[in-house]
C-alpha cells in the first residue's frame, strides 16, 4: 500500500523529540508510528545514541528495521542485532583533539561510546552522565578510555554552557572531528565528516527511498545536517533556536506529542 503522503521515510531523532523527557514514548505516538507503517511508509530512528543504548528502545516499538546511531556513525540492523556500517573515531585524533580543546578552555571532563553492538559506554572520572537512566561504566583515569575502539567522544566543562564549549571546540579541533551539540551536557567529537545526514543518507539507500520523500523531526544543532538533506524538517517547541531557525515548520514540545501531532495530519489518526 502507498503512503498517503509525500512522504515515505519518516525519520526521528529520539531524545528531546520522540522521548518525552522520562525516555518513554507516549501511547499516542506509538499509535502515529503504528500508523505511519500501516499506510506503507517507514520509520527510521537517527540518534546520537550508540546501538546499544538505542536496542530496548527499538524492541519497545517492536522495531526490527535499520536505525541510524552514534551521530550517523553506525548503521544498526535491529532484526539482525548486527551492523551494517560503522566508522569509527581514530583514538589518537581524539586524544590529540581533545588536549587541543582544554588548552583552549580548560580542564575537560569526557566519556566515550565504544563502537559495536554491545559497545560500553565509558566515562573517566569527574563526568557526570547527563542521561542518568543509561548505563555507563566508570573507569580509573582518561587512558583507560582509549583501550577499545570507539565511535565518539563525549565533553563536559565545568562552567561553560554548551554552545560555549561547542563554539571552542569548533574554532580548535579543525579536520581533526566533527563536532557536534546533540542534548543539554552532551557536546561530543564524532569522525570527520561523519554527521545524521551521512548516516541517514545510507540508510535511506539502503530501503530505496530518496530526500525527495523524507520528512525529518529533530531539536537540537546536531540535526542540521538531517534537515538539509530531507526534503521537510520539523523541529520540536523545545528546540534548540539554531535548529529552529533552519526548520520549515516547528511542532509541539516532545512531552506534548509533537510528532504526533504532524504525522496525524499527514497520515491520519489510529
Amino acid at each position: 500500500m502507498a503512503a498517503p503522503t509525500a512522504y515515505s521515510l519518516i525519520a526521528t531523532d529520539l531524545d528531546g523529540t520522540l522521548l518525552r523527557g522520562d525516555d518513554t514514548l507516549s501511547d499516542r505516538s506509538r499509535a502515529a508510528l503504528a500508523r505511519v507503517t500501516e499506510a506503507g511508509a517507514q520509520h527510521l530512528v537517527v540518534t546520537g545514541r550508540p546501538a546499544p543504548r538505542v536496542r530496548p528502545l527499538l524492541d519497545e516499538l517492536g522495531g526490527e528495521g535499520l536505525a541510524v546511531c552514534g551521530q550517523g556513525a553506525q548503521l544498526y540492523d535491529a532484526g539482525a542485532d548486527r551492523m551494517l556500517w560503522s566508522v569509527t573515531l581514530d583514538r589518537e585524533l581524539a586524544e590529540t583533539a581533545l588536549g587541543k580543546i582544554e588548552a583552549e578552555v580548560g580542564q575537560l571532563y569526557a566519556a566515550v561510546d565504544q563502537d559495536g553492538v554491545d559497545g560500553l559506554t565509558l566515562i573517566e572520572p569527574g563526568y557526570v552522565m547527563p542521561h542518568p537512566t543509561l548505563p555507563a561504566l566508570r573507569v580509573h583515569r582518561r587512558d583507560d578510555l582509549w583501550t577499545d575502539p570507539i565511535s565518539k567522544v563525549l565533553l563536559r566543562h565545568p562552567s561553560l554552557s554548551d554552545d560555549e564549549l561547542a563554539s571552542a571546540a569548533r574554532g580548535v579541533v579543525g579536520s581533526l572531528a566533527t563536532v557536534t551539540m546533540s542534548g543539554p551536557g552532551t557536546v561530543e567529537l564524532q569522525p570527520c565528516g561523519v554527521t545524521k545526514a551521512t548516516g541517514l543518507a545510507l540508510a535511506a539507500a539502503h530501503l530505496g527511498l530518496t530526500p525527495a520523500t523524507t520528512l525529518a523531526f529533530g531539536d537540537m544543532p546536531n540535526d542540521i545536517p538531517m534537515f538539509d538533506w530531507a526534503a521537510r524538517g520539523i523541529a520540536m517547541a523545545n528546540a534548540h533556536p539554531e535548529l529552529k531557525a533552519v526548520a520549515d515548520e516547528v511542532t509541539l514540545s516532545n512531552e506534548d506529542d509533537g510528532i504526533a501531532v504532524v504525522l496525524e495530519r499527514l497520515f491520519g489518526a489510529a
